[in-house]
């Protein structure tokens, strides 16, 4: 008898999870990166089902670099409009590093997701890690509107 894998935190099934992690790898190797050589893509997941794609886009000017989360969630307003509801985003890279959402795009996230947006990244040891975003931010800045 077989027994069916345990659902992930999140309610995501475990297929899904790796279609975004697969997705993330992907369009990292668009990445823009002569600066850093870091690689970075994320594939948000957006509560329609739709999947939208973006990674890292540096500049010279390093403040103008555009990050791979940031991207892809450029790509759901641009596609779906303003009123995106992020269900959970993957985010990898393709250096092998573990690394997590900087400060800005977890600010960012949390515009357009809640607390209980799931957030998938490269753990230690290559170990896939994630977290709820309320444990990433959890004193996020949300100012309401119409």
């Amino acid at each position: 008898m077989t027994t069916a894998p345990k659902p992930h935190a999140s309610g995501l099934d475990h297929e899904l999870i790796e279609q975004l992690h697969t997705l993330a790898q992907r369009v990292a190797r668009n990445s823009y990166s002569p600066y850093s050589k870091f690689k970075v893509g994320a594939a948000v997941l957006l509560s329609d089902g739709s999947i939208h794609v973006g990674c890292n886009v540096e500049n010279a000017s390093y403040r103008l670099t555009s990050c791979a989360e940031q991207s892809a969630i450029s790509s759901a307003v641009s596609h779906k409009g303003p009123d995106i509801k992020i269900r959970a985003v993957s985010v990898t890279n393709l250096n092998g590093a573990a690394s997590m959402p900087c400060g800005a795009c977890r600010q960012t996230l949390l515009e357009f997701g809640d607390t209980d947006t799931w957030i998938f990244f490269p753990g230690l040891d290559g170990v896939a890690a994630s977290a709820p975003l309320s444990a990433l931010i959890p004193f996020g800045f949300k100012l309401a509107h119409d």
